[in-house]
């Protein structure tokens, strides 16, 4: 398939400079032409320009202040100045403020000046295939994400009638009537679930806009901590809540990032630990809440803390997906929230976050 050619606008208020340049230059590109930024732009509102040329020292604008004025409304085509003079600030300007591809001096040599427009159509071609991948790849992992995220809520549906019948067992007195076989579906179904929550909870923290709401962290937490302190019924909790003031914020991320938190903080205790313990603290203020989770569970290496917050990182006796901190760094950051860790290994671990108070 033959390529149409390389479509060219060169401006300048010199009559014979444009005369010159269309015909030394008609043959190889498609050619227009303008003697003033402003005819340019109205070339360039009419016609797909893929190189832009202009003269550096024009009567109304120069060619550095016309490339600024096109950056947000003309961002593809690629520019090149021309200059019959060296004045370095201009060029230094041109360079940092007009994206200027390069500078070719008056007068040009016709040569140089043909590898610079192939170059620049090169590099505008580039621009064009590299915007148009990373569309397709947008979208493709776009379809991907929604495949998983229906999958997984398909899955979810059938996963928790076989949770229910477990719990039917359990309420009947046959849990332990046919040997270890109940306690390994529930543990197997559990840890499914699991996976699948994160799976889902990954999938609605990317897809979901902030939705601000007022948020009563006493009732957020206690109701957290009665959805996962099944788990372990050994775990105490110590709270320490404290919001005089009004907190707007997203629920939903709020309710991810400190599920994913106290849920670890249990997972992660000592089975020989007597005293299992999740201090919670929070504290609201006009401006953020901060809020601290410690237990004195297995802690953290320090080589691994750094890491703990990447997607599918574990450790050897990591016991979850390596998803869950990697959803509460993803959900901070959409809050522009921060987070930070200190671990001792067997002693515990303390997360710290301040997370900012639309109120």
């Amino acid at each position: 398939m033959t390529r149409s050619p390389v479509k060219v606008l060169y401006i300048d208020d010199e009559e014979n400079n444009l005369l010159a340049f269309k015909a030394s230059f008609r043959r190889q590109y498609e050619i227009y032409t303008a003697n003033s930024a402003a005819e340019g732009l109205k070339v360039l509102e009419n016609l797909p320009v893929e190189v832009i040329i202009a003269d550096q020292k024009m009567p109304q604008t120069t060619g550095v202040e016309f490339f600024k004025s096109i950056t947000d409304t003309y961002p593809d085509p690629v520019r090149i100045l021309l200059t019959g003079y060296t004045d370095i600030s201009a060029l230094a300007d041109a360079i940092n403020h007009g994206d200027i591809y390069r500078y070719i001096t008056k007068p040009w040599n016709d040569l140089e000046l043909h590898n610079s427009i192939k170059n620049a159509h090169d590099a505008y071609r580039s621009k064009i295939d590299l915007r148009n991948k990373v569309k397709e790849l947008e979208k493709t992992n776009d379809e991907l994400n929604r495949f998983i995220y229906s999958i997984s809520h398909e899955l979810r549906a059938p996963l928790v009638s076989v949770i229910g019948i477990v719990n039917l067992v359990k309420m009947e007195g046959l849990y332990n009537s046919s040997g270890e076989y109940w306690e390994l579906i529930e543990s197997c179904s559990n840890k499914l679930d699991y996976y699948i929550q994160k799976t889902l909870q990954y999938y609605k923290n990317n897809k979901n806009l902030s939705d601000k709401s007022e948020i009563n962290f006493k009732k957020l937490v206690d109701d957290i901590i009665d959805l996962y302190s099944y788990t372990d019924r050994d775990t105490q909790f110590k709270l320490n809540i404290n919001q005089p003031h009004p907190f707007i914020g997203d629920a939903f991320r709020l309710e991810v990032i400190l599920g994913n938190l106290i849920s670890n903080a249990i997972k992660y205790q000592k089975d020989t630990e007597d005293h299992k313990i999740v201090d919670i603290a929070i504290d609201v203020n006009p401006f953020s809440a901060e809020i601290s989770i410690t237990d004195n569970g297995l802690g953290i290496l320090n080589e691994h803390l750094e890491k703990i917050f990447t997607q599918f990182f574990k450790t050897k006796n990591n016991k979850g997906s390596g998803m869950g901190l990697f959803i509460v760094k993803e959900a901070l950051n959409k809050m522009n929230g921060k987070i930070s860790v200190k671990s001792s290994l067997n002693q515990g671990t303390t997360f710290k976050i301040t997370i900012p108070n639309a109120n």
